[in-house]
């Protein structure tokens, strides 16, 4: 089982984000933390890297769940998503697999809980 699941798509940079966006919330989430990667290594290394963003996606309704079968699982949240520019007009968008992420924990309502945010996220990739 892979720990990700990706699509590239074409565009640009700050539309695909915008779509990623989209989608997340159609799916029932919204994004708590937004890491400008490129921004961050510029600034702390001077290092010039890809455009590369990370969103910390969360929908409450599971995180509840979650948090409710299993109190430490905050250490595995929000569902993280990278948006990175492969090429100019060559966006690659990866998910964290939950159901790989919550092998670790030996919790079965928890494992349910990950089987149906699994295909959510799932599904905002497939609609990229």
């Amino acid at each position: 089982m892979n720990y990700y699941f990706n699509k590239t798509v074409n565009g640009a940079f700050e539309e695909v984000i915008e779509k990623v966006t989209k989608e997340l919330k159609e799916e029932g989430f919204g994004i708590l933390t937004e890491i400008d990667v490129t921004a961050t290594l510029k600034k702390k290394l001077d290092i010039d890297f890809k455009k590369y963003r990370i969103l910390g996606a969360c929908n409450p309704t599971y995180a509840h769940k979650a948090l409710q079968a299993e109190d430490k699982i905050g250490t595995m949240l929000p569902c993280n998503f990278i948006v990175q520019e492969i090429e100019a007009g060559i966006i690659e968008v990866a998910a964290i697999n939950p159901m790989a992420s919550m092998q670790v924990v030996e919790n079965d309502k928890l494992k349910e809980i990950a089987k149906e945010i699994t295909a959510k996220l799932e599904n905002v990739i497939e609609e990229l």
